[in-house]
């Protein structure tokens, strides 16, 4: 099961402040892969382990060919010679001279320039001759090694591949829980586009990230362990040097990545603010276009395109200063090996062999910085990304719901009961003073009053998408504290003025999340509100893909919302400005439908248009948080107040 959330969940609630605290925290994240992550750690510890051991074979492979190709002429092979009856005595002397002219030029290479020139018995003696079974069985050896290496890293590559993606499918479930846990007041605060850029970019670095550095670290660094080891157990002096050459690097390259990660955070940070920029310049670009503020979006976007630029250079050149760093180190390294290989050859101290085998050392042992250096710069930009994503799971959640009761819909009755309701936004400033008002079952309550009384907000309460601070909301005498938010949506349709459809099919859009809905149903509702010729003309009816862009009007996005709330068949009703987006014509065809939708429901109608409202049972005139006036459409016409101020004056040339 994936981790949960909230004060018992399987989520640890500590902010992740830096690096390390991020790495590890990305690590204990990862418990339900352990097992796995388990495996592919010692398959590319085994990968690294037979990397290790092959250049030592190698080794002894260089040194049994150098044997086959170099003649034998030893002190013994020599004592061998002269004391073997198989050889004349005029082949011992013809080889006596030779010797004695090689002592006197002290050079061994005068005899081996003569080897022609040596009786064929003795060149049988010493001629080079190569063990091809000892050859044979070394390379059947390091066949057998590279070949389970290989293996090894395929399947430590399969099993990374199935954790990356693993724990980033689980982090997008997760986002998609905590997303719906999270208050209003987030979204609030927060650009839709770097909340966006958190739940795509950030998670998609992590897990590439993910997926190339963890196994590749501990590879490299068993390799970079393993190859220490193997050099000074072979030879201290020239592991000693060659471990000197690459230490030039070594403090080079965390030099770097003590510089470097401040430059990934600022990206990670930058990239969100681009993101949530450019969803906002997207979402309004009529409104940009209509002020003419095509110039001053353009420098914005520069400005921020700018600031994300230089963090984005920054990090990569300093992380790319690492390759050169690491290569150059690598060709000193096998410069220094083959000066001190060759000196320690002319003293006859190691073979060819061991020179060789340090060539290959030094290659893997500069490579592994290298890539441990690649390694570590990309766990940077993993951690900025995961410190981002950890930060999401950080926010707090809506307060642990407490339902006592449970109302079943087809049990409402809709009275419902505003008792001294006080609410604000923030702590320091109330919008919602003292509001108190009861409906009864069946009434249409309409709430009107100037921008900023508090009209939405009311409605906001009642669906609990906030909590009140002071004060209680009712239905049926069941205070809502009490009820499940769960439970609250199931009892409310609501139309709201900013219309939502999704990219789907016309039947998706009006059926959504009620799927007992059959096709006549939905042509009745259509129907009812005056939208089924429309449909009809769509390539497909209830088949045409739609979606929330320009294809259709706002009026005819609204009409569909309408239709979808009258097939959704709920005891309570929310209209907050349904009709706002509407001509003349159609508002009142929408009017006769709302007037069908409202029957036998408790509504509640937010209208700035009070000629839509001139039939409800009861009218609440808000202003500043409160409920100034309040009664039917008449009576408070003939009072001459304020709700007469206000419906006088749509009416004025």
């Amino acid at each position: 099961m994936p981790p949960r959330f909230g004060p018992h969940g399987g989520r640890d609630l500590e902010k992740s402040k830096d690096f390390f605290g991020t790495i590890k925290r990305l690590i204990k994240d990862l418990k339900k892969f352990h097992l796995f992550l388990i495996v592919a750690i010692l398959l590319a510890a085994l990968s690294s382990v037979f990397s290790i051991i092959a250049p030592d074979r190698l080794s002894n492979l260089t040194d049994e060919i150098t044997k086959g190709i170099t003649p034998n002429i030893t002190e013994e092979k020599i004592t061998d010679i002269f004391s073997n009856p198989n050889i004349s005595d005029k082949d011992k002397q013809e080889f006596s001279a030779l010797l004695s002219e090689a002592k006197d030029s002290d050079d061994k290479s005068e005899l081996l320039s003569k080897m022609d020139q040596l009786p064929k018995s003795v060149y049988d003696e010493i001629k080079p001759v190569i063990n091809m079974d000892n050859v044979k069985n070394i390379a059947i050896f390091l066949a057998i090694i590279y070949l389970i290496g290989a293996v090894s890293n395929l399947f430590q590559g399969l099993l990374m591949a199935t954790i990356a993606n693993g724990y980033a499918r689980d982090l997008r479930q997760d986002i998609s829980k905590k997303i719906n846990k999270l208050p209003l007041r987030y979204f609030d605060t927060h650009e839709t586009g770097d909340i966006l850029s958190r739940i795509t970019n950030d998670v998609d670095t992590v897990a590439q990230n993910l997926n190339h550095s963890l196994a590749s670290l501990v590879m490299n660094i068993t390799m970079f362990i393993g190859c220490l080891i193997m050099m000074f157990k072979t030879n201290w002096i020239m592991g000693a040097s060659a471990v000197g050459a690459s230490l030039i690097g070594f403090s080079l390259m965390a030099v770097i990545l003590s510089k470097s990660q401040k430059y990934f955070i600022r990206k990670q940070k930058q990239l969100g603010d681009l993101n949530g920029y450019i969803e906002e310049i997207y979402s309004g670009h009529t409104v940009v276009k209509a002020y003419n503020g095509i110039e001053e979006a353009e420098d914005r976007m520069d400005t921020l395109n700018k600031k994300l630029y230089s963090s984005n250079k920054n990090s990569q050149f300093l992380s790319g200063l690492m390759g050169p760093i690491m290569g150059f180190c690598g060709n000193f390294g096998y410069l220094v090996v083959c000066i001190v290989g060759a000196l320690l050859v002319m003293n006859n101290s190691i073979t060819y062999g061991v020179i060789v085998a340090f060539m290959i050392y030094v290659r893997i042992f500069s490579n592994q910085l290298s890539q441990m250096a690649q390694a570590a710069t990309s766990l940077q930009s993993t951690a900025a990304a995961a410190e981002r994503v950890f930060e999401f799971f950080d926010e707090e959640t809506m307060p642990k719901e407490d339902a006592k009761h449970v109302l079943y819909k087809e049990d409402v009755k809709g009275n419902i009961c505003f008792k001294n309701v006080k609410f604000g936004y923030r702590d320091d400033h109330t919008i919602i003073k003292n509001f108190s008002a009861e409906a009864l079952a069946g009434q249409k309550i309409a709430i009107v009053g100037p921008t900023g009384a508090g009209k939405t907000t009311m409605v906001n309460l009642l669906m609990r998408f906030y909590d009140i601070k002071n004060g209680d909301i009712t239905v049926d005498g069941i205070s809502t504290r009490d009820l499940s938010r769960e439970n609250i949506h199931d009892l409310f349709i609501m139309v709201l003025q900013d219309v939502w459809l999704f990219e789907g099919t016309v039947r998706d859009n009006l059926k959504f999340n009620n799927e007992n809905v059959t096709d006549e149903e939905i042509w009745e509702a259509c129907r009812v509100v005056g939208i089924d010729h429309f449909i009809k003309t769509l390539p497909g009816g209830l088949d045409a893909k739609i979606d929330d862009g320009d294809s259709i009007s706002q009026g005819q996005k609204q009409l569909l919302t309408i239709a979808r709330a009258m097939i959704a068949n709920r005891p309570l009703l929310i209209l907050d400005e349904a009709t706002s987006n509407v001509d003349t014509r159609t508002e009142e065809l929408v009017q006769k439908a709302m007037d069908k939708l409202t029957k036998g429901r408790t509504s509640f109608i937010i209208a700035h248009r009070l000629s839509t409202i001139r039939n409800a049972d009861l009218i609440l005139v808000m202003k500043d948080g409160n409920i100034i006036e309040q009664g039917n459409h008449d009576y408070l016409i003939k009072k001459n107040g304020f709700y007469a101020e206000l419906y006088n004056s749509q009416f004025q040339n």
